[in-house]
This record gives C-alpha cells, structure tokens and sequence, in this order.
C-alpha cells in the first residue's frame, strides 16, 4: 500500500527548473499550451528555445498572436521539430492568420473539451499557468480556464507555471497541486492588451444595439472597438447579467458603474460567469478573490443549453462580412496578443432557446478605409461561419434589421438598406442578377438615405410601448398591412376615396425615402422586426415651392391617444431641421381630427376651400 504524501512536500519534490521540466518532454508528443493571456510565456519561450532538440512535436492551442513564434518555427522548410494545431471556427482572412491556415481545425468552442477528455485528441503534455496554491493545495487556471482545464486534467504530464501575477479566480478553476505532474515557480507579468481604439462607426453601432437590449438581460459580448463601444453605450440600462465567453475591461467598468448586478438572470444569480479574461492588469486586480465573479470550462460556458436557461440572453458577436441571404463570415482578429477560438455559434444557438433572447451581429458596413462593402452579394471564398439559419439581429452604422423567419428577397432589401450609400446601387443590381429580387423592381434614389436614429422614440400607451420611428425598405409589407387592415372610412379620410388594394409599387414609395425630401414616420407594436404597423404619418417635399405635403393614417383602436399629434411634431420638427419652409396638408371639411392635429402646431395656420378638399397651410417662421 503507498503511503499518502502530504501535498505540501510532494510540491517541493516536483519543483523544476522550465529548462529542466521541458526536458520531460519526448518527441512525438502533443503539447497543449495555455490559452490566450493566460499562456505560460516561460514555459514557451523555453520549449522554443529547445525547439532543435525535439522531433514531431503537436502544439496544440487556441490561435493567438504569439508572445514567441512557435508557429515560425513550424512554418520553417523541412521543420521536423513541431507541427501546431490550432482550434478555430473563423475565417481567419487576415493575412497573419491565412498564411497558417493550414494549422487550423475547425471546431465550436463548446466541443474541445470533451475532444480531450474523451481521448479522441490524446493530450500527452499541458503546459499551464496557475496561482499560488491556497493553504489547502489549490492552484488557480486565473485567467484561462476555458479549455485549459480539461487539457490539464487529461493529460499525461502536466507542467504547471506558478505565477505570483496570476490572480486568484474562483469557480471551477481550481486544480489541485497532486493532479500536477511538474510545478515551475517563474514570476512574470501577464499578457494584456490595450484598450481599442475609437471609432465612430463602432459608436453609431453602439447606439443602434443599446435599444434592442431590456433591463433585465443578461449579456455575452465579444472583443475589439465595436464590443467596446456598445458596452458604453449600455451605461444607462440596469440590473444587467454577464455570461460570456471573454471578460473584458468594459464589463469591469459596468460591474463598477453599478449597471450589471446579476441579479436578474434567471441562472447563476449573483455571478458572474465567464471562461476567459483578456484585458489590462487592473482588470486581472479586479477579478483576484472576487466572490462576484465564477470561471467555469468551456463545456460550461458555451454550452447552448447552460445559455438557453439565462433570462433574456443577449449574445453580441462581430461579423467580418455578411451576405445578402444571410450568411456570416467571421474573421480572427488582430488584437494586440490575442485571437480568439470563436464560440459564436455556440452562444448564437443557445440564445435562440432562451425566452426573450436575441442574437445579434456587429460589423462596420465598409473596410477599415471605406474601399469595400463588408455586406457582399455571396461571401465566395470566405467560410461560413453562422448558416443564415441561425442569424437574428444584423447591426451596422447605418441601421438593424431582424433577418429571422424572412425571405430571401425580405432578407437581400434589409441587408441593401444598412449596407453603406455607396454599395447600395451595386448590391441591389446583384441581387436581382441571383434572382433575389424580380427582375421589374427598381431601386429608387432614395435608397441612399441614411437612416435618422435620432428620430426613434418609444412611448407607452395603457402599458403598451409602441415604437415610433422612420420608416425603413423593409417596413414595406407593414405598411400595405396597416392600409389593408384600416376601416373604410379612414381609408377615404386618408385618400379621398375608397380604395381597397395597396400594391407595392405605390406603398414603396412609403418605405424608400431620402429622410429628407420625403420622410415617412410608422408607429409600431410588437417583437422588432415582427411588430404591426399602427399609424403612418409622411411628408413629401414639392421643391418648387420648398413646401411639404404632410398626410398621416392612424389605426381606429389607437386613435385619439396622441399618437398622431408625435408623427405631426416630428414630421414638422424635421421637415424644418431639413431646410423646408412649412407644411401643406388636403382633406375633407368632416376630418377634424386632422384638423386639429394641423393646428395644434405652434405656427399660423392658413386655410382654403375649394368646394370639395380643404387645404391647410403653415410656414415655420411664422409663429401664433
């Protein structure tokens, strides 16, 4: 019988040297590294170095920008010493990346685990890095647990780097000094990165997604300018929850902030949970011993039903390019040290199953320096990442829409109206080309309006919030709806005559607008991109007399609840903001609703009978 060794003393007799730790390794082995910031920097400088003494070693890692180049030691000619292995599900584009595209495995994050611990990818040695042990023999995976814990506790022999700089996390992150093999005591600091630089179109995103996300929710969000600036724009929302793949330095600043609580999340209340930090070293100081927040693997953490079970879950992922079926590519990304293992899809899905879940994807709507659309007809020779099955919510600077449960041709006219000004002509020519849209359909100059965020506003009537916005391409089939669906008096009142179709090519010009010479301003009720058009209020700007013609429709079940008098101030608000002199309407002497809704704005009114339609007249420099 083997008499039991007190951990204390058998971490003393398994204390190395890295030279002499590394020198444990035979060749032929599969070597796993620590995953991103949390990467054993002491451990790789050493094996590297030792590179020439080794033959057909398998790094295997998630793809990081190296802190040394072990992929340029594999990418020598006739390299016998090491081959790499690295987990990824993107694109990977990006010439740093393409160039080793042959290292890649595609696989979701959720997956690798269980690829470990079931030895279909035999791990021969770990190397990791932990925090001290506490009093009891337990060493912290800190800031990389993700898959690295399962690589540990899989492995054959396991190195462990003891680093002072490595905070203590908890949750499942703790591995016990008996289940190490090899313990290295080599202070360092740890990998950070910087804070991204800003961009506008990153706060224009920003400020599209933060009305798509309730108090209330809990959130996953990933890295880089556009996740950074919508966690600023999140500064206003409350009692939000975090369950995410990466932790970030903008999730610490809305956790200080008072703003994520989580303690609404309907699972794992109270925590945090994430699987990974990546971020500066106040963000590591911030994680050391907070009993707030819980490190969890992989299996956890991207598993899409451990996500379905959170309240209101909101994933928030970027996209490299979308095409116009809906079709995601997603690109590694250079930033500072790291690139993640993408587990988008995971959180994609399991977001789906959630109850008042949504899944949302940011992408600029041109390259870094405006030569090329990111929103193309067909991606080509970029792998698809999401399937067009799966994408909800689709975010650029220039507006969202919802591609769930839409058609191909629903689906080709939302991505042309957030694409960029300059792509739209393009686009919509190619889409008719792919049999996208019928071969009659024009595409009217005021597709290359962009879209007046500003003019968003939802309100509550009798406990119902109705969202009252410009009108958008898609908002078409809404709008010949909320016509169809009105009563026949309120169809004559609006048109002058009873009228019982309302086909497209009319309604079209409804939702095709420049915002500025015409504006068409839509109340509406229910799930975005699924609500009911209630009341439709326009203008349309005759440029010989510099004046508009405003008209509005509002349902009868919400009639006389001042929804109507809102499309009238914002109708006139902008129509004055866009340089037209004043407003002219038509009606019936008997519509005094509408009427009164002329005259209750704050200018002179004018008025002239012709014997059948009255005509209502107002100038904006001409105050009551």
């Amino acid at each position: 019988m083997t008499k039991a060794i007190y951990w204390a003393d058998r971490y003393a007799d398994i204390k190395r040297t890295g030279q002499e730790a590394v020198k444990l390794i035979r060749p032929g082995k599969r070597v796993f590294i620590g995953s991103s910031c949390g990467e054993p920097q002491h451990l790789v400088r050493v094996l590297s170095e030792a590179s020439a003494c080794f033959t057909d070693l398998e790094i295997v890692r998630l793809m990081t920008l190296e802190s040394t180049p072990l992929s340029l030691i594999a990418c020598k000619s006739n390299c016998r010493s090491m081959n790499i292995r690295s987990f990824y599900s993107g694109s990977a584009a990006i010439s740093s990346f393409a160039g080793n595209m042959r290292f890649i495995t595609p696989i979701n994050l959720s997956a690798v685990p269980s690829l470990f611990k079931n030895r279909q990818l035999p791990i021969d040695v770990a190397l990791i890095q932990v925090s001290p042990s506490d009093d009891f023999g337990w060493m912290s995976l800190g800031i990389s647990v993700d898959i690295t814990m399962a690589a540990a506790m899989s492995a054959d022999l396991v190195i462990a780097q003891v680093n002072y700089k490595m905070p203590r996390v908890l949750g499942r992150s703790f591995i016990h000094v008996n289940d190490v093999d090899v313990v290295v005591e080599y202070e360092e600091d740890l990998l950070t990165i910087r804070e991204a630089k800003e961009f506008e179109s990153a706060n224009l995103i920003g400020r599209h997604i933060v009305r798509l996300i309730d108090d209330g929710s809990t959130i996953e969000i990933g890295i880089g300018a556009t996740p950074q600036a919508t966690l600023l724009a999140l500064s206003d929302k409350n009692d939000l929850g975090v369950h995410t793949q990466y932790l970030t330095n903008g999730i610490m600043d809305l956790v200080s902030k008072g703003i994520i609580t989580n303690q609404k999340k309907g699972f794992n209340e109270g925590k945090l949970v994430a699987s990974s930090a990546i971020g500066t070293n106040y963000l590591y100081e911030f994680l050391d011993d907070n009993p707030a927040i819980e490190f969890h693997p992989s299996d956890y953490v991207n598993d899409p039903g451990i996500i379905s079970r959170h309240h209101r879950m909101v994933s928030m992922n970027m996209a490299t390019a979308i095409d116009l079926t809906g079709q995601v590519a997603a690109d590694s990304i250079s930033y500072d040290y790291f690139s993640g293992v993408s587990g988008m899809l995971d959180f994609i899905r399991g977001t789906a199953q959630s109850k008042g879940g949504k899944s949302i994807l940011m992408l600029p709507a041109t390259s870094k320096h405006g030569k090329n659309s990111r929103i193309v007809p067909k991606l080509n020779d970029m792998a698809v990442v999401v399937p067009r099955s799966d994408v909800q919510y689709v975010v650029t600077e220039y507006g969202v829409v919802n591609l769930f449960g839409k058609s191909l041709q629903e689906r080709a006219m939302a991505m042309i109206s957030i694409a960029h000004p300059d792509f739209r002509d393009e686009l919509f020519f190619e889409a008719k080309q792919m049999g996208l849209l019928s071969l009659e359909r024009k595409l009217k100059k005021s597709i290359h309006g962009i879209y007046p965020l500003d003019l968003e506003e939802t309100i509550e009537i009798e406990d119902q919030p109705i969202t009252i916005r410009p009108a958008k391409p898609v908002d078409e089939r809404g709008i010949q709806e909320h016509f169809y669906n009105q009563e026949k008096g309120d169809i004559i009142s609006r048109f002058f005559h009873e009228k019982k179709s309302f086909v497209r090519e009319e309604v079209e010009g409804m939702s095709q607008i420049d915002y500025i010479k015409d504006l068409t301003i839509i109340a509406v009720v229910g799930e975005f991109g699924f609500g009911n058009v209630i009341a439709v209020g326009e203008y349309l700007l005759d440029e010989s007399k510099n004046v508009a013609e405003v008209a509005f429709s509002v349902n009868r079940k919400y009639q006389e609840k001042g929804i109507g008098r809102i499309l009238m101030r914002k109708l006139s608000e902008t129509a004055r903001e866009n340089g037209i002199a004043g407003l002219i309407a038509y009606t019936s002497p008997q519509n005094q609703a509408m009427i009164r809704l002329f005259k209750s704005l704050p200018y002179k009114t004018t008025t002239f009978f012709d014997g059948d339609v009255l005509s209502l007249n107002c100038r904006f420099d001409e105050l009551k």
